[in-house]
């Protein structure tokens, strides 16, 4: 029975009634040590009769076993994983060791998760418990976590138990349990306790907290120790009374990860230990045997970290010697961590088996238990050679599993001038990237930098790849460490043959001043030579949009996104996506463009990337300001600025145009100079920005301010030959010309448009023809551009830009223009929008699941509310309906 609880209770009741109603939800329990919350779980299990449930608990010494609390939860459920597609059923079987093969991508390990749960709704309502989270290693946690934030029109709860201390689950809902009230504490207690003699005293020192009630009668305890402390004092009162035979089974099963019984009995026999030798604790109840599970559970788990501090060093390393010598050869990690902890000193074998079974961690996607293994051998290797490579792979493992700190703290502490210099190499480059991750552009250039010139002789390739990586950093530093960078990387003598090669002839091409191979026949290149697609190609896809690419780099972004879908390289996508947006939208499709933008600022926090946050949040803002939506346009740029970096330029130019189609030209002068004038003026907003920036300077009658940023940006139009480049030079001319000579520019730009059509810019190019016609009162003339803006402009959402060219038309006396339904994607929010493209192209909901990192029947459900925005009945008519958008 619980006492009290009452708004605990009423929090996952509103969890379980919501998702028998088909709608799927998440909640974190936090609290202290012993405060019941693992009792709130059982409460739930209880409440959810008729339902699936699963459960699984975090153990401590069990956290850096790569997906251990994911294979506890889903063991019931593994005969179903033959029904999830492909992708995510090769994923999770590999991760959970049910296959051979490379490790699945942990972006995907999660969907099948969700996808799995998914389909265990499908027939009946399901409810996961998940307990002491905060022990849960990190890949489990990681699948969790992303599978929480997606779901949707499930009938699935997610209920989760983690101490305060515990890891972040960022992004779900979270409630604290608070300690008893007095009145249920004395209730509780008298229900543990009747004969007490003095409860009040017990009271006292328990706080509140319903563990404390439970043992500190039975080990004669009180006093006002923390809950921790006190709960341990308990526990060593209780275990300290037991036989010497009974404390070393519990030291045993304390240390043994999952408690399975088979494995303990053998631990126990090689100890000199008997099954009757653990029944003194099993009448104490401090331990049950579950003999149909086969495994032993503590009555709590805080007694095992209790029994564990407790012990003396020699009854702790000699249990170690036992687990190792118990466990078979399916489990070589265990074993092997067993037998490194029972090591006194340097041990060449216990270090070689440890890195055997890291490697084999690894292999599965367990790159953070790989790390702690790796790094564990290099400290047990008598060998200086082995305990360097060793160090680098646990380096490497670490920067694999997103722990950025926790590699660059290694490699710091293992980089010496003496080390030889392929491993100096692989400690700059992780120190490298992790400065870039912080925004720390110019260190992560130098170590970069220094890394690839250590192995540039020898290992041109490899030191190619890192270039690559230093040439990503230097675009965010200044355009001189980019031709620094493009000329180290040019300089390398890569073989014949070398996939990076077109790759690197290609980008200093795009980012220098030298000729070279075409985006198509670069890409082509390397795939024949063997490139890692989509790694290899990334940077040359995105650096395409420097010099005007933008066509190449749709197509290619394009194909490179559904390439990175269907292989699982879930950790380029982020990037992909955003290339994918910046070609979408300046080809004139801003739903398309702030669709991809939402999945990958989404794709981004999920695989933990914050550069591609930045971006994507500058970007964001951007489209707002296009639409005319001042507040959020202001949120994501902010947001843009809190990352730095990266972000920055895009919503520096979001301001400036924001300002300026609200004619505050001024202000927009104001930011558009500071881009374009500004040690970032090379990249591709700034660069676009330079029209926006004429336009505000003639406004201000300051023509003269802005000619250097003109022939800047003449020049660059140059290059790109391509005829919207040349329109929006003419355009920016016309701006500044004579009324004499501004016709014809004008003219010319249009022209140039008509030949490469870009709706944005076309339409900016006809409002302002149709303003200078106007005002050299040729109204019947100007009424035609006019009004063909002002339709290009509602089209696009950019209402402030579609009031200007109405106010014109009104001025010209043209009369308003018919309007009939609104049946765009405007009034959908970006998951409904993304759907409903899909959809339209003839995708299933499940193949739309899987594209979209959702639930079949989350699809389902937006695709329900999308329909009557669209005004539409069925998917069907779908594809007449975005045909414009």
């Amino acid at each position: 029975m619980l006492y009290g609880r009452g708004t605990e209770r009423a929090a996952v009741d509103r969890l379980l009634a919501a998702a028998g109603g088909g709608r799927a939800g998440a909640l974190v329990l936090c609290g202290e040590p012993g405060i019941g919350k693992s009792a709130l779980l059982d409460a739930a299990a209880e409440r959810a009769d008729g339902w699936r449930v699963l459960r699984a608990a975090g153990v401590e010494s069990e956290a850096r076993l790569p997906y251990a609390l994911l294979s506890q939860l889903l063991a019931p459920a593994l005969d179903r994983i033959g029904g999830l597609p492909g992708p995510q059923r090769a994923a999770l079987e590999r991760t959970l060791g049910l296959a051979e093969g490379p490790p699945g991508d942990r972006l995907l390990v999660g969907l099948a998760v969700l996808t799995l749960l998914g389909d265990l709704a499908e027939h009946g309502p399901v409810l996961a418990l998940v307990d002491d989270l905060q022990w849960a290693d990190p890949e489990s946690a990681a699948a969790l976590r992303l599978a929480a934030r997606r779901l949707g029109a499930e009938r699935l709860a997610l209920l989760l138990a983690t101490r305060e201390d515990g890891p972040d689950p960022a992004g779900l809902p979270r409630l604290r349990v608070e300690p008893l009230a007095e009145p249920d504490a004395a209730a509780l207690l008298a229900e543990l306790a009747p004969e007490l003699a003095d409860p009040a005293r017990v009271l006292a020192a328990a706080g509140g907290n319903p563990l404390a009630l439970r043992e500190l009668p039975a080990a004669g305890a009180s006093g006002a120790l923390p809950p921790a402390g006190r709960l341990r004092l308990a526990y060593h009162g209780q275990v300290s009374r037991l036989p010497g035979t009974a404390q070393r089974w519990l030291l045993l099963a304390a240390l043994e990860e999952t408690g399975a019984l088979e494995v303990l009995l053998r631990a126990a026999e090689h100890s000199g230990l008997s099954a009757a030798d653990l029944a003194p604790a099993e009448a104490q109840g401090l331990l049950r045997v579950d003999l149909t599970a086969g495994r032993a559970v503590f009555r709590h788990p805080l007694l095992r970290s209790a029994l564990v501090d407790r012990a003396p060093l020699a009854d702790r390393l000699a249990a170690h010697r036992a687990l190792a010598a118990a466990y078979g050869p399916g489990e070589p990690l265990r074993r092997a961590w067993h037998r490194a902890l029972a090591a006194t000193g340097r041990d060449a074998d216990a270090a070689g088996e440890l890195a055997a079974a890291a490697d084999a961690a690894a292999s599965r996607g367990g790159h953070t238990g790989a790390s702690a293994a790796y790094e564990r051998a290099a400290r047990l290797s008598p060998d200086p050679v082995a305990a360097r490579r060793w160090t680098v792979a646990a380096v490497e493992a670490a920067l694999e599993a997103g722990e950025v700190e926790r590699a660059e703290r290694l490699a710091a502490a293992a980089d010496r001038p003496d080390a030889d210099p392929v491993t100096r190499a692989h400690l700059l480059f992780a120190r490298g990237v992790a400065e870039f991750w912080r925004g720390e552009h110019r260190p992560a250039h130098r170590r970069l930098t220094e890394a690839a010139a250590l192995v540039a002789a020898d290992h041109p390739g490899p030191a190619a790849r890192v270039l690559v990586q230093a040439l990503h950093v230097a675009w965010y530093d200044g355009l001189p460490e980019v031709r620094r960078t493009l000329a180290a990387l040019t300089a390398l003598r890569l073989p014949d043959g070398d996939p990076l090669a077109p790759v690197a002839r290609y980008l200093d091409a795009a980012l220098g001043e030298a000729d070279g191979p075409a985006l198509a026949e670069a890409e082509r290149a390397a795939r024949a030579a063997g490139a890692a697609v989509p790694v290899d190609l990334v940077l040359p896809c995105g650096a395409g949009l420097v010099p005007g690419h933008d066509a190449e780099v749709l197509d290619l972004s394009r194909r490179l996104v559904r390439e990175a879908r269907e292989t699982g390289s879930f950790g380029t996508l982020p990037t992909l996506l955003f290339f994918l947006a910046e070609a979408e939208l300046f080809d004139g499709r801003p739903g398309l463009a702030a669709d991809h933008a939402a999945e990958a600022l989404q794709l981004a926090r999920d695989t933990g990337q914050p550069l591609w946050t930045g971006q994507v949040h500058g970007f964001l803002a951007y489209l707002a300001a296009a639409r005319g939506e001042s507040d959020p346009c202001r949120a994501e740029a902010a947001a843009a600025f809190d990352r730095g970096g990266a972000g920055t330029s895009w919503a520096r130019w979001a301001l400036g145009l924001l300002d300026l189609g609200a004619g505050r030209a001024e202000d927009a002068h104001g930011q558009l100079a500071a881009l374009t004038g500004g040690a970032h003026g090379h990249q591709v907003s700034a660069v676009r920005a330079v029209p926006d920036l004429v336009e505000a300077a003639v406004r201000l009658r300051r023509d003269e301010e802005c000619a250097d940023p003109l022939a800047r940006f003449e020049r660059w139009a140059e290059r790109a030959d391509r005829p919207w480049a040349r329109a929006l030079v003419h355009r920016c001319h016309a701006l500044l010309a004579p009324d004499q000579l501004a016709e014809d520019l004008y003219r010319q730009a249009l022209a140039a448009h008509a030949e490469q059509p870009r709706p944005w810019e076309q339409a900016r190019t006809e409002l302002l023809y149709g303003e200078w016609l106007r005002r050299a009162r040729r109204r019947a003339e100007a009424r035609a551009p006019l009004r063909s803006a002002e339709l290009a402009f509602r089209r696009l959402g950019a209402a402030p830009w579609a009031e200007r060219a109405r106010l014109e038309l009104d001025a010209t006396g043209a009369p308003a223009a018919a309007s009939g339904p609104d049946r765009t994607v405007a009034g959908l929010t970006p998951q409904e929008s993304q759907i409903v493209r899909l959809a339209a192209q003839g995708l299933s909901n499940r193949d739309i699941a899987a594209q979209l990192f959702l639930s079949a029947r989350t699809v389902g459900h937006h695709l329900y509310k999308a329909y009557p925005k669209l005004g539409v009945g069925s998917r069907a008519e779908l594809a007449d309906v975005l045909s414009g958008s």
